[in-house]
């Protein structure tokens, strides 16, 4: 099959995680590793995320606002997963202006850290990396000045398209 990768809205975030399942892929092989920090508001998306899927019943998850998965245990977080799970990666991203609020879905890993700078690990088999806010010369000041609205919608969006299409 084709790389596949595709900038969507919202709406259209449960059809990324169709094609996943229509892969034969089922809801206990998933961990969703959700990727970031609630100490900048931007960054608490895959937290955030990681919370609503913890609190709804999933099994499997990786990156919650009790217990993030961020750049300072991010490989150890990632040893953490069993090697017969799919890691689908939630991470937060910076990136064009005209883009801000789409999500960027790949079936292949995101690169965690990579918009600050930041060498981090591969994560996921698939990805959904929200684009939080427009990249600038300040990256880390920008993830700190992004707005909590818009973090916080975009988390429920992926929360209830993953619960849409992986009922548990």
């Amino acid at each position: 099959m084709e790389p596949f990768r595709q900038k969507v809205r919202g709406d259209k975030l449960a059809d990324f995680f169709r094609r996943i399942r229509d892969q034969g892929v089922l809801v206990d092989d998933i961990v969703f590793v959700c990727i970031g920090t609630d100490r900048s508001t931007g960054d608490a998306l895959g937290p955030l995320v990681g919370t609503m899927l913890s609190e709804a019943g999933y099994p499997h998850v990786i990156g919650t606002l009790e217990a993030p998965c961020d750049a300072s245990n991010i490989v150890q977080r990632l040893n953490d997963i069993p090697p017969d799970k799919i890691a689908v990666a939630i991470d937060a991203c910076l990136g064009l202006s005209s883009s801000v609020g789409l999500y960027q879905v790949a079936d292949h890993p995101l690169e965690p850290g990579k918009s600050v700078g930041k060498s981090l690990p591969p994560v996921g088999r698939y990805s959904v990396a929200a684009i939080v806010n427009a990249a600038g010369p300040k990256q880390y000041w920008i993830l700190q000045n992004t707005s909590l609205h818009r973090v916080m919608t975009m988390a429920r969006e992926i929360a209830s398209a993953v619960r849409s299409v992986f009922p548990v």
